[in-house]
């Protein structure tokens, strides 16, 4: 008799779904790994490719700043605890001041690779119209932002739940040779340099008031695609389109991502610019660059003649115009248990954006998670998720109730309000006096360090 435990099934081949089947493998049980593109007839409307892990909304991983970032602190975690995604991440790195940016195509095809040569990885080409056979009995569900209808109207009457769905948007990337150098100059925030080293990663495009002003007039009354079946469903903030931003006062885009801070033009020092906006590397040849916060519902005739307006951009050739697509999540809190499985249903886990948590490392880092208890499972082993000191227990705290009581439940990126709170420190390891203007700063540092020691004692005690 083979002591091989059996199979998990992970439904979606996304960064969650991805890095739960790598967790899973790596633990010593076989996975079957079903993924709906690649199907001949089926899509979805946002992807292009069928590869694994397809990076869609933008190609950043966002700050890898571990001491004084969340994310960055998030990124840590993930590598501590053998992450494929951080691994083909930073393999595949491009420039992006203090962030990680990847190689969209680079990236997905590591994943992808790593994955189809795991001996414990069997990859299916299928879509799950519906729930999983009953006779799968440890199952992922990682769907993410684009869950099959079939799927989603069986969750649904699963449930009793009335909506799983929210808006999510695209940005437009633009061909580099496009853009006008005479006008934009390359320089990342407060000549951050990132984990590549460069601290000129950005192009930056600046506009006086007067520019900043005819922009925002057309913004506003630029054409938008209309989706009247999807009218009701919300906006996620992290990620609103611009025009949407820009209705909610003339000043909100000067301070979301067209804020000039931290900039100066070479070419006048002297000279401050009333709106900034940011370009950044999207592809290792740098041959690609994404309008950085540009997401957009505008019609694509209307971007092509908006951007343009942009200085620096009047010549612009666009590889991809923005989009909008439909992004689900359940109600974690009250459908999900502490092992992240549905309480109706307990043989379902879930992992990714679906499960409520907003960014693509985030996803992941669910994902993680959820392949590691998918895995103690099947090995008849018990696991409790990370503490809420660290940063990937504090987003299943998060998820599984750590909301606002009586407040409606939305995705939110990792960010250090949502981890157990620590005491500004006063004094540093020297005995030094910290500046009051200092001690927030300080206190970020401080819960990180607790962070990474409390899951290096959760790893070592699994």
């Amino acid at each position: 008799m083979s002591n091989t435990p059996s199979p998990v099934h992970v439904i979606g081949g996304g960064l969650a779904g991805s890095e739960a089947a790598w967790q899973i493998a790596s633990a010593g049980v076989p996975v079957v790994l079903h993924e709906m593109r690649g199907v001949p007839g089926v899509r979805t409307d946002a992807h292009h490719t069928d590869g694994l892990a397809e990076l869609v909304c933008s190609n950043s991983f966002r700050s890898d700043d571990w001491e004084y970032n969340a994310v960055g602190l998030l990124h840590a975690e993930m590598r501590a605890l053998d992450s494929i995604i951080m691994a083909c991440g930073d393999a595949h790195q491009v420039p992006a001041g203090g962030a990680l940016a990847v190689d969209r195509e680079g990236f997905s095809q590591a994943v992808t690779a790593r994955l189809t040569a795991h001996p414990l990885v069997t990859v299916v080409r299928e879509e799950i119209a519906g729930l999983p056979p009953e006779e799968w009995d440890n199952v992922i569900v990682a769907t993410g932002p684009l869950t099959s209808p079939a799927l989603a109207e069986a969750i649904l009457k699963t449930t009793g739940e009335e909506s799983l769905s929210f808006f999510d948007a695209i940005a437009p990337i633009v061909h580099a040779d496009s853009i006008d150098f005479d006008i934009a100059w390359r320089q990342s925030r407060y000549d951050k340099a990132g984990p590549g080293g460069d601290a000129a990663a950005y192009v930056n495009c600046p506009m006086d008031k007067a520019r900043y002003d005819a922009f925002i007039d057309a913004l506003l009354a630029g054409p938008k695609a209309e989706f009247k079946e999807w009218e009701d469903v919300p906006y996620f903030d992290g990620c609103l389109p611009i025009e949407v931003m820009a209705e909610r006062g003339r000043e909100t885009l000067r301070h979301g991502p067209m804020k000039p801070v931290g900039l100066t033009n070479p070419r006048d020092p002297t000279v401050k610019a009333h709106a900034i906006v940011q370009l950044r590397q999207d592809n290792a040849l740098g041959t690609l660059f994404n309008m950085v916060g540009f997401q957009t519902k505008l019609k694509y005739g209307a971007q092509t003649e908006i951007f343009r307006m942009i200085p620096g951009l009047q010549h612009a050739q666009f590889a991809r115009l923005g989009g909008l697509h439909r992004n689900t999540f359940l109600n974690s809190p009250k459908l999900l248990d502490r092992q992240l499985r549905l309480k109706a249903l307990p043989r379902l886990r879930f992992a990714g954006q679906v499960t409520g948590v907003e960014g693509y490392v985030e996803s992941a880092a669910m994902g993680l998670l959820t392949g590691r208890l998918a895995a103690a499972q099947a090995l008849g082993r018990s696991l409790a998720p990370p503490p809420p000191e660290t940063a990937i227990g504090a987003l299943v705290e998060h998820i599984t109730g750590g909301h606002l009581e009586g407040a409606k439940f939305q995705p939110m990126n990792i960010n250090y309000g949502l981890l157990p709170p620590l005491e500004a420190p006063k004094v540093d390891a020297e005995g030094r006096k910290i500046p009051p203007k200092d001690r927030g700063r300080a206190k970020k540092r401080l819960m990180s360090v607790r962070a990474l020691e409390a899951l290096k004692t959760w790893r070592d005690s699994v």
